[in-house]
């Protein structure tokens, strides 16, 4: 409604529009939706410390509602018996509305307990934790070197050249710097400088302070008493390595093929980016959101993991007495906040099971050639496909799909893995999927000899008397992506593994 002047004077005008609003439990609902199964779990902790009224479900667990499983047959041959088939197999957005009456909530407090859990005390301190659960933090790469730094170098001078390179360091190891510059800027000979430099090199990792890769690999070399002049020959031409001319490294190195190929050898097991692994934290653990087995009928059955479930209960019986026994407003408008947070989360935390297990159940149902026989036989997806089925939108099967994963007996895969582009087939025969099409590059790669080293024209070719209609530059960047060398280097290389052989 607007009030604006006029000719006549005021005004009043009726306006009607449309928006649309984000709600906080909106936007927790999406964040839980798109979160990875350990970020749920810490998003629940954090909730749990700051809401009173929820606590954790220490109840056994029960048994597999069908809320929590589907039973997922072979895939049909029409888009409406698949989606029949999983509006009987799985619950409905409809059967599980947010206004819902939920049963996971107890009306009676937890009555105290005096056995201690793990990580509690007898004597009640605040420390809970104990002497096995301390570790030790492991030093950083700059604080290994600094500490070598201080004992390896006794001059202050040298300690303050070393400690200006050291804040210079990349985290690869290597060290781009102009000594003359520096050494002007310190204020000291360029001889000086260029001696610490080569001193750190010799620091643990060996090959630190390098300025490229081919002094990198000669500190480490040095270190184990191997840099001859015929490897020091290999390593001022290593660009020669890098496109696998073997016949001009051996006239380079003198040396021939059972020589040239143990110098290779040498190099391989160096490593050429020592600091890059030395403060890598450690990989985090896939726990799979899914899992699948196979039926006893042919089918597929999936269950959600009930290890990764956050588990929590709303103390309504705590709340009904918190309401009760105050008068004070803002403790009562306190306590409804907290409820209806915690009920929004229960709701949110029970639609992001369903929906996760409702997609993964669509997907089993179109891959099934691919469970059954391997990646040859991934079809093509798109996420709209899904949608259509499931009856959600795109954006968020894409947010259901992202950091999920589902143990098949295929492995554990991302549920991303599964949508894959299509590829035409020729004369109009169906599409393929880039992912097996990549599969069976690599499979004609590796069955190649010298005698037989496909070009990629020759990949072309046999791919489209397979029935896959498919462009050079196709077969190029899949290659790359797999890391394939060109038929030249690949030529090579058969070569003088052959020569190195018959040698």
């Amino acid at each position: 409604m607007a009030i604006g002047p006029s000719r006549s004077g005021l005004r009043l005008d009726l306006r009607q529009s449309q928006s649309l609003v984000m709600t906080p439990q909106l936007r927790q609902a999406i964040k839980l939706l798109q979160s990875s199964n350990l970020e749920v779990a810490a998003f629940v902790e954090e909730e749990l410390e700051r809401n009173p009224l929820l606590e954790r479900d220490e109840r056994p667990e029960p048994a597999m509602e069908d809320s929590r499983r589907a039973d997922v047959l072979p895939v049909l041959d029409s888009r409406d018996s698949a989606a029949a088939a999983a509006a009987d197999s799985m619950p409905t957005e409809a059967a599980a509305p947010l206004d819902a009456d939920w049963s996971n909530v107890h009306d009676e407090g937890t009555p105290f307990s005096s056995s201690l859990g793990a990580g509690g005390r007898s004597d009640f301190a605040d420390d809970l934790s104990t002497i096995e659960d301390l570790a030790g933090r492991e030093p950083t790469l700059r604080e290994h070197l600094s500490e070598q730094i201080r004992l390896g170098f006794r001059e202050p001078r040298e300690q303050l050249i070393a400690s200006a390179m050291l804040a210079m360091l990349e985290p690869s190891g290597r060290l781009v710097v102009d000594v003359a510059a520096m050494a002007a800027r310190l204020g000291c000979a360029v001889a000086v400088v260029e001696g610490v430099r080569l001193r750190l090199q010799r620091l643990d990792p060996t090959g630190m302070f390098a300025a490229d890769l081919a002094e990198c690999l000669g500190a480490q070399l040095a270190e184990k008493n191997r840099l001859d002049p015929a490897m020091q020959a290999l390593l001022h031409n290593l660009p020669l390595l890098a496109r696998r001319d073997y016949r001009g490294l051996q006239a380079c190195c003198g040396v021939d093929a059972e020589g040239l190929a143990e110098m290779i050898a040498e190099i391989k097991r160096l490593d050429p980016k020592p600091g890059a692994g030395f403060d890598v934290m450690p990989a985090r653990p896939i726990q799979p959101d899914v899992l699948m087995r196979a039926a006893p009928d042919g089918g597929w059955i999936l269950e959600l993991d009930p290890e990764t479930l956050p588990r929590v209960l709303i103390n309504q019986g705590f709340a009904a007495r918190c309401l009760l026994r105050t008068t004070d407003k803002d403790h009562k408008a306190f306590v409804a906040e907290k409820l209806q947070t915690a009920n929004w989360l229960v709701k949110s935390l029970e639609q992001r099971a369903n929906t996760i297990l409702k997609v993964a159940a669509d997907i089993v149902q179109r891959q099934d050639a691919f469970f059954r026989h391997g990646v040859e036989f991934l079809k093509p997806l798109i996420l709209r496909e899904v949608a259509e089925t499931v009856e959600m939108h795109e954006s968020t099967v894409s947010r259901v799909t992202a950091n999920k994963y589902i143990a098949t007996p295929r492995g554990v895969l991302e549920l991303k893995f599964f949508f894959t582009t299509a590829i035409s087939g020729t004369a109009g025969g169906e599409s393929v999927s880039a992912a097996a099409v990549r599969h069976r590059i690599k499979a004609m790669v590796d069955a190649e000899t010298a005698a037989t080293v496909l070009s990629d024209d020759a990949i072309v070719l046999r791919l489209r008397e397979e029935g896959v209609d498919i462009a050079r530059r196709t077969v190029a960047k899949y290659r790359d992506a797999l890391r394939i060398p060109s038929s030249v280097q690949r030529k090579r290389e058969k070569e003088g593994k052959a020569a190195t052989a018959w040698a």
